[in-house]
């Protein structure tokens, strides 16, 4: 193991005389995540809500209030006729309308509230549905505020791990997922096809050193590499964002760990068959966007075919985006996300190894 060790301080001595590299591992990870959330953000703002207020009292005047104090919603009418609402719901200048029905307070204050009606235009499903979801967060605002123990039973409607709806908390776990992917994935795989490019490998392949020792020398800088872009991405969402883990943070560290083990094992995998540095791009490129489509991040596994489900369970993406949003929002615990961690570790395992088997010691 000495060998190892040698060959470790090469790779980091020559990691550090990289004018570029060390300075995008520490800045990557922290403008991602200050830009990305505010980019791919599917919150939807500025609805268009018309109010319906045939009971004209207090409580309905507080619940108004509510609807136009939301930064989501804009209040574009109150009325008592339903039909003038309607209309401009069809002339597409509404997206929701909100119905508060006469002797609403009066119900309200027996205990045996009437319902509220909330009707959208699902032309635009998601605008629809986001909109009368946040109209039915203001009215339960109102209600509570008059009541706290009591509240209409058609808007007790509770949002667990994420209450304000906010599309970005959704989406950083997995920000951070594709930030180690490209890293692990990208920086591994260019830094062997370079040195086979400039010929330096020639030197490793005459000498006695064991393919186990050259795979780990080029895996456990990576690994550690990993390690410090989660840090950096959990550091910049909280004081950013103030999203901080739910869940364990060790159970975080440890997945992340084995899916840089995976990640990286994979690069240098595709780097052992490719001869340039373009090839290898080529050929990265189009695996990371396979693992972007199918571990869950653009689109729901849920959602896809039953074959497409079962193939997913090959990807390491699927594992770690399923653990990093359970234990970022839910605070999961490691034991629950069980079958996750051993997907990980088989991948990790078939990768690393795959890595030294295609690793050519004479050419």
């Amino acid at each position: 193991m000495g060998s190892l060790k040698f060959l470790i301080r090469k790779e980091m001595i020559q990691f550090r005389r990289n004018k570029f590299l060390p300075r995008l591992i520490f800045a990557f990870p922290v403008v991602i995540m200050l830009v990305a959330p505010l980019i791919a953000n599917m919150d939807v703002k500025g609805v268009k809500l018309a109010v319906v207020d045939a009971d004209r009292s207090e409580l309905s005047a507080r619940i108004r209030s509510h609807l136009g104090a939301s930064d989501n919603l804009s209040l574009r009418l109150v009325t008592d006729d339903y039909h003038e609402a309607f209309n401009l719901l069809e002339a597409g200048k509404a997206d929701v309308i909100l119905s508060i029905p006469a002797g609403f307070e009066r119900s309200f204050a027996s205990g045996r509230p009437e319902k509220i009606k909330v009707d959208a235009n699902a032309v635009n499903a998601t605008r629809g549905t986001l909109g009368a979801q946040y109209a039915v967060l203001a009215v339960g605002g109102a209600l509570r505020e008059m009541n706290p123990t009591l509240q209409a039973e058609e808007m007790s409607v509770r949002y667990f791990y994420n209450e304000t709806l906010d599309y970005r908390f959704y989406m950083i776990p997995a920000f951070i997922v594709i930030l180690i992917l490209l890293v692990c994935c990208f920086i591994p795989a260019l830094n062997l096809v370079q040195e086979k490019e400039k010929g330096t490998i020639e030197q490793i392949n005459v000498t006695p050193v064991s393919k186990l020792n050259f795979t780990l020398s080029k895996l456990i800088p990576y690994w550690v590499i990993g390690l410090v872009v989660i840090t950096e991405a959990i550091l910049t969402v909280g004081l950013v964002y103030g999203l901080w883990p739910a869940g364990n943070i060790g159970g975080i560290y440890l997945a992340a760990f084995l899916f840089a083990l995976a990640m990286s094992g994979f690069a240098v995998t595709v780097a052992n068959f490719s001869d340039t540095l373009q090839q290898s791009i080529f050929v990265m490129f189009f695996f990371v966007m396979l693992f972007m489509l199918m571990g869950g991040l653009l689109t729901p596994i849920g959602s896809m075919p039953t074959w497409a489900q079962w193939v997913t369970q090959a990807f390491p993406t699927r594992h770690f985006i399923a653990i990093m949003r359970s234990l970022y929002l839910k605070g999961t615990t490691v034991a629950e996300l069980g079958g996750s961690y051993l997907g990980l570790i088989i991948l990790g395992i078939v990768f690393s190894v795959t890595a030294m088997v295609s690793y050519r010691k004479q050419e």
